[in-house]
């Protein structure tokens, strides 16, 4: 029957890890029946594309700082910990609203609280989606994360951390803004957590435009500097295929990308689609 399971409204927004020769996948879940927006899932697989969900929810709304829903999970694991943030909703729009939970198997979790709170001009109004590099720069671990001054009208921002658990923004302007003509003029997010390289610290984002649909975009940030933009896409590295139609007067089309493997040749993105779906892109050499 409907709203019998907690995630039968929707399952979507993964982030996804690969260890050994398993592949744990953290989700967005909403039934029916609740007035929340959201709880968090777990789901296993031996090939990256076949899951199979654990029978209940892993994280759940149960504290003031996220009393109306646990959304949007972006999963970085340091030595034998891994580090969740996620979007607590408390219900009110002006809050700072990203979380960290930390675990050591992937079921049982510790919530730590909201770990940013608004501080600057620019995303007085709410900070969202916090993708935590996995390696210190400079000394100090490091999050990318979406501002907002008003809604839908977004930028990304950078803070910085001694201990994982209270970040601080050392900049007064986001270090990615939209751009007017190109696919992300109006707003931008932060995709998965993002990736040192030799070449830079490659970050995969979304973007939008005046449509409100979400595309998918990539900026390499320098090393040395990672505020400092060398390469970003011009084009969309990919759209919507599919046309999902308005989900429950909610959005349509949207892809929102939270995680992403390395597997031999393949990089695997993990989405969501339409605030519906789990879905993968396979980009192969």
């Amino acid at each position: 029957m409907p709203g019998s399971s907690f995630d039968s409204r929707g399952a979507y927004n993964p982030t996804v890890i690969k260890e050994s020769s398993d592949w744990f996948m953290l989700y967005r879940a909403e039934n029916f029946k609740e007035d929340l927006t959201g709880k968090i899932g777990f789901a296993q697989s031996k090939d990256g594309m076949h899951f199979i969900k654990y029978p209940q929810p892993v994280i759940i709304p149960d504290h003031d700082f996220d009393r109306f829903g646990c959304e949007d999970p972006r999963l970085t694991k340091l030595k034998d910990t891994y580090y969740l943030t996620y979007v607590g909703n408390c219900g009110q729009y002006e809050t700072g609203n990203i979380c960290l939970a930390t675990s050591r198997d992937l079921i049982h979790w510790e919530k730590h609280g909201s770990i940013l709170e608004p501080q600057k001009d620019w995303d007085h109004g709410q900070v969202k989606a916090g993708a935590i590099l996995p390696q210190k720069i400079n000394g100090k671990y490091l999050m990318y994360f979406m501002g907002e001054r008003e809604p839908w009208k977004t930028a990304i921002g950078l803070a910085y951390s001694d201990d994982l658990l209270n970040f601080y923004e050392p900049l007064e302007e986001p270090v990615l803004l939209p751009r007017r003509g190109y696919f992300d003029s109006v707003g931008v997010e932060p995709g998965p957590p993002p990736l040192l390289t030799e070449e830079g610290i490659w970050f995969i984002y979304c973007g939008w435009n005046s449509d409100c649909i979400y595309k998918v975009g990539a900026v390499l940030f320098s090393r040395d500097d990672p505020s400092k933009v060398l390469e970003r896409s011009k084009e969309p590295i990919f759209t919507p295929a599919k046309d999902w139609g308005v989900f429950f007067g909610e959005a349509s089309n949207h892809v929102v990308p939270e995680g992403l493997v390395k597997d031999g040749s393949r990089w695997l993105l993990y989405y969501g689609a339409a605030d519906r779906a789990c879905c993968l892109a396979i980009w192969e050499r």
